[in-house]
């Protein structure tokens, strides 16, 4: 496998990744459906391997990115069969609505699992790092647009976030935003500043 084909199939698996994350916001924004900090957590080891992927694209295949990867994905699966397995739990029920017949954080795990598989698969091909460290060729339009997507999912992940959480621990079951609450806005900075 040559390094512009490891670009372009690690711009391909950032797209993938993108979609996760478009996804859980349309979920998010759509029905109003908010991350619990386990879903935020699940989201960070999305960007964690998109991040991996991201730096693939841009800078070419390495083995460290692709570390951030399985690193990444192992975090993220941990904590979504962690979430899976509190919710089998007779008597607890589900958290959020089903997706294709399984909630969130079950395809969560899934994908993540696809994830190591994928990166364990393009680590077997070595003559992708044959470049060492010279610099990479262009980026291209498919990777360049990938990564953009990927930082501006990243923003609006963290911005979601604070809005959602406040400066404090996010709640375990959200409702509603925390900064967006009616007379709440800047009540989080008020408390820090001493006002």
């Amino acid at each position: 496998m040559s390094p512009d084909l490891s670009r372009t199939l690690n711009a391909l698996g950032l797209a993938a990744v993108c979609v996760v994350l478009i996804v859980a916001f349309a979920d998010q924004l759509l029905f109003g459906d908010l991350p619990c900090p386990l879903c935020i957590l699940q989201r960070a080891g999305f960007l964690g391997v998109a991040m991996g992927l991201a730096l693939n694209v841009k800078f070419g295949p390495r083995p460290s990115h692709y570390a951030v990867m399985l690193i990444s994905s192992l975090a993220g699966a941990a904590v979504s069969l962690r979430q899976t397995l509190l919710h089998i739990v007779p008597g607890e029920g589900a958290y959020g609505d089903a997706f294709f017949g399984l909630h969130f954080y079950a395809w969560a795990f899934i994908v993540f699992m696809v994830c190591v598989a994928g990166t364990a698969a393009m680590l077997l091909f070595d003559r992708q790092f044959a470049d060492g460290l010279k610099p990479p060729a262009r980026i291209g339009a498919l990777g360049g647009i990938m990564v953009a997507l990927g930082l501006l999912l990243a923003f609006a992940n963290g911005a979601s976030t604070v809005l959602e959480c406040g400066g404090g621990l996010c709640p375990d079951n959200p409702t509603s935003y925390l900064l967006l609450q009616d007379g709440a806005a800047g009540a989080p900075l008020r408390q820090l500043f001493g006002q």
